[in-house]
């Protein structure tokens, strides 16, 4: 059940009302949870398509529970526990994710549960702070784990929740959406939606259609595919956060912020403080610092950023590609420790110099190949002059631009160039925002012009939807 559908948001609007209902006539924390939970398990399952894909999860889930109660301080046998528990979940996103990647090919099970990725990490995590002692999982917290694991507007993409920032929610009383939650909710999805489906989505088309000219690819193309793509990425998964952001609102919960303006960045240190902040925060908690993190001198610190970082790649994906994706962001960190003096250099160069070093990055998490990552980059450096603007807005936004051909016959001519210019001033505008649509969320004020601009954005963006693509993070 896709977040684009009327299917979804006729969904959604159900799961509101009745835990609204719940809660508004004494409706205990347990019976409001149930009921998010069973909603959560009916998209799960509609996410999965089939009992066999579901079954796994389910018994994943009697693993983590079993474990979890099994961690408490002074138990005998914690760490074997642990090892057993963790090599379960890894052995099994393993099979499904990199099965086919390990064995060339010869191996391959087909789709794996929704979000597996997701999911993993999150049990892991769950382990990890159990067995450390900073969370317990009470024995009648069996409905608040489940919901934990699954809830619905987080499973498919994330964020990747913590205990921390889940469970004491729950504890707290009864999830109660408020009036103002409402509005601020709302204001996410609309946000949400118009990032997705009226920039990402076109974006994507152009980046599509720059890959499909292949050898005849010219320098400046090379360009607008590298930094489409870059904005491609950030408005698709910022936008899919933003609509799990304000779902939860809407159900009485708030999720953690995941990104934070990333492509405003000094450093590469600082973009993954602000990109998937909670990839981050897990990868830091449950790998770097268990490795030792910085504490036992310069060299190991940057092996442990190596490690943590090729860890960071393949799970996004199964493939070369990913790994020296990972693999780039981790020796720039390392540089980056070990010159001190880059400091120094004036604030608008070292933005220049990190965001092309991501956007050039992002190049091989999007190929195909190893060897399309680098021809296209040869492209960007050696290829030819011109660009094929009609090639390469082909696709994109074509309602609009059919729209501007009939209302503007005599310059219809300038509609592909006019497409592109739209499309690359809003997502430059949108990705460099100094504060994101989640933190404008903590201190929201609705006000009617900003009613009236989210209900135009949330409405432009459902009549879009039968050309709407599935969300990249969908993928890993």
């Amino acid at each position: 059940m896709s977040f684009q559908s009327l299917e979804f948001l006729a969904f959604l609007a159900a799961a509101a009302v009745l835990c609204r209902l719940l809660a508004r006539r004494g409706g205990s924390a347990r019976a409001v949870t149930v009921c998010l939970t069973l909603f959560s398990l009916f998209f799960y399952w509609r996410g999965c398509g089939s009992l066999a894909l579901l079954a796994p999860i389910l018994l994943s889930l009697c693993v983590t529970w079993s474990a979890a109660r099994s961690l408490r301080p002074g138990r005998r046998g914690r760490k074997a526990v642990l090892v057993l528990a963790a090599a379960w979940h890894i052995a099994l996103l393993a099979v499904y994710k990199y099965a086919a990647f390990l064995t060339g090919g010869r191996v391959d099970l087909g789709p794996a549960p929704l979000g597996l990725s997701f999911f993993t990490f999150q049990q892991l995590w769950l382990l990890k702070e159990a067995y450390d002692g900073s969370f317990t999982l009470e024995r009648g917290e069996g409905w608040r784990y489940v919901l934990y694991s699954l809830f619905f507007p987080t499973a498919a993409s994330g964020p990747i929740w913590s205990p921390g920032d889940f469970f004491p929610q729950l504890r707290a009383g009864v999830p109660r959406a408020e009036g103002a939650d409402f509005a601020a909710g709302l204001y996410a999805i609309s946000l949400g939606m118009a990032k997705k489906v009226l920039l990402a989505d076109p974006l994507g088309t152009v980046v599509s259609n720059g890959w499909a000219l292949g050898d005849g690819l010219t320098a400046p193309a090379a360009w607008v595919v590298i930094l489409g793509y870059s904005l491609q990425l950030y408005l698709d998964f910022s936008g899919y956060c933003d609509i799990a952001a304000g779902c939860a609102r809407l159900l009485g919960l708030r999720v953690p912020v995941n990104f934070d303006a990333p492509y405003r960045a000094c450093s590469v240190g600082e973009f993954w403080k602000r990109w998937h902040i909670t990839l981050t925060g897990f990868l830091r908690q449950c790998v770097y610092i268990p490795l030792g993190g910085s504490r036992r001198g310069t060299v190991r610190t940057c092996v442990n950023i190596l490690i943590v970082y090729l860890i960071s790649g393949l799970w996004h994906g199964a493939g070369w590609t990913f790994l020296v994706w990972g693999l780039l962001h981790g020796l720039a960190q390392v540089i980056e420790r070990l010159w001190p003096g880059r400091e120094k250099l004036p604030k608008p160069l070292r933005w220049a110099m990190t965001f092309l070093f991501v956007n050039l990055a992002w190049v091989f998490f999007q190929a195909p190949s190893l060897t399309a990552a680098l021809s296209l980059l040869r492209a960007a450096v050696l290829g030819g002059g011109g660009l094929p603007l009609e090639l390469l807005a082909a696709g994109a936004l074509d309602s609009e631009a059919t729209a501007l051909r009939t209302l503007l016959p005599f310059a219809a001519g300038a509609v592909p160039g006019l497409v592109l210019a739209a499309l690359f001033t809003a997502g430059l505008a949108v990705s460099l925002r100094r504060r994101s649509v989640i933190r404008r969320m903590e201190d929201f004020c609705p006000t009617v012009r900003g009613a009236a601009l989210c209900g135009a954005l949330l409405t432009w963006a459902v009549l879009s939807f039968s050309s709407t693509a599935a969300f990249i993070y969908s993928n890993f």
